[in-house]
């Protein structure tokens, strides 16, 4: 198979959603063309796995020409994908496609999906577009702006509130309260971001704790500091409810902890084990205890192991 000049990205408008199918395809030398998947009433309503029609119900997003290869992550895509699928037209499903694995060329899942088949790919971590060269990028970009902070300096990357873990007003306040120690104990310099799943209430905590002791708070306006952080943090705390911000925290060059939340998940404690024992996380505990580690990137990987079993001809990766 030759190499694409574009390959389709759907899934709906999740910017999470969107970003490890995009991912994917960079790391694999495609261009991706975003293709956001809105179904109209009723079928808005109706899980996609029940469509009778799905190219029907999402036409806008599937309107030729049709490209060489079309990757998408979520449940929606995994119907649309697998209605899309023909001998000429390779489909690739990011996350668990909670259906039969045969509609699929390919599945990329993480470990703690407990997922397996010939045509699956596991991975560690999440799929990202985390990369040393965007990190090495973004960090001349904010070098200067980050300058003030002290080091060791200590990026802290909100999330917020989902189905499984609780980042409310009572554990926010707990969070605050051990960031603020341990910039008090351990002499840190501190940057946080919030993310848009993160209740503005605890928001607030964070900044009245942090900002009197010299952190700042990102206000989510401006230009977004995140890759910035990643690139020039000594240590990163990511707030326990987000696979994605672990795993994109994980390929840089710092430590990384998780800041315990309220609740609990059985495949997320796996997730979180198995980053563990690779020897990349920890869990905060209010202090600055960095140790030495090495990116960790599975995003690469599944690209190269995606081009391979596709045929994609991509001299810096297959």
């Amino acid at each position: 198979m030759s190499h694409p000049a574009a390959t389709w990205i759907l899934a709906e408008g999740l910017a999470g959603l969107q970003s490890q199918a995009v991912g994917l395809a960079e790391a694999g030398g495609l261009i991706p063309d975003t293709r956001v998947l809105m179904p109209g009433f009723p079928w808005k309503h109706v899980p996609a796995r029940l469509w009778p029609r799905p190219l029907s119900v999402v036409a806008d997003a599937v309107r030729p020409p049709v490209p060489g290869v079309a990757i998408g992550c979520g449940g929606m895509a995994a119907a649309v994908l697998a209605a899309l699928r023909s001998p000429s037209l390779p489909v690739v499903q990011v996350q668990n496609p909670r259906m039969n694995l045969q509609k699929f060329d390919l599945i990329v899942a993480n470990a703690h999906d407990e997922l397996t088949g010939p045509n699956v790919i596991v991975v560690r971590t999440a799929l990202h577009r985390v990369t040393q060269a965007r990190l090495a990028a973004e960090g001349e970009i904010w070098r200067e702006r980050l300058a003030p902070f002290k080091r060791p300096l200590v990026a802290v990357l909100l999330g917020g509130s989902n189905g499984r873990y609780r980042l409310d007003v009572e554990a926010g306040g707990k969070l605050a309260a051990d960031l603020a120690a341990m910039v008090r104990r351990d002499g840190v310099g501190i940057v946080v971001t919030p993310s848009r799943r993160t209740d503005p209430a605890v928001t607030a905590l964070i900044r009245q704790a942090l900002e009197p002791l010299g952190g700042w708070v990102w206000d989510m306006t401006g230009d977004n500091p995140y890759f910035g952080m990643l690139a020039l943090a000594d240590m990163i705390v990511v707030t326990q409810d987000s696979v994605s911000m672990i795993s994109e925290a994980s390929a840089t060059a710092a430590p990384v902890m998780f800041a315990p939340l309220p609740g609990r998940a059985r495949r997320h404690e796996l997730f979180l084990r198995i980053m563990r024992d690779a020897g990349r996380i920890r869990p905060f505990e209010g202090r600055y205890a960095p140790w030495n580690a090495a990116p960790l990137n599975d995003t690469q990987e599944a690209a190269a192991e995606m081009c391979r079993r596709l045929g994609l001809q991509d001299p810096g990766i297959c």
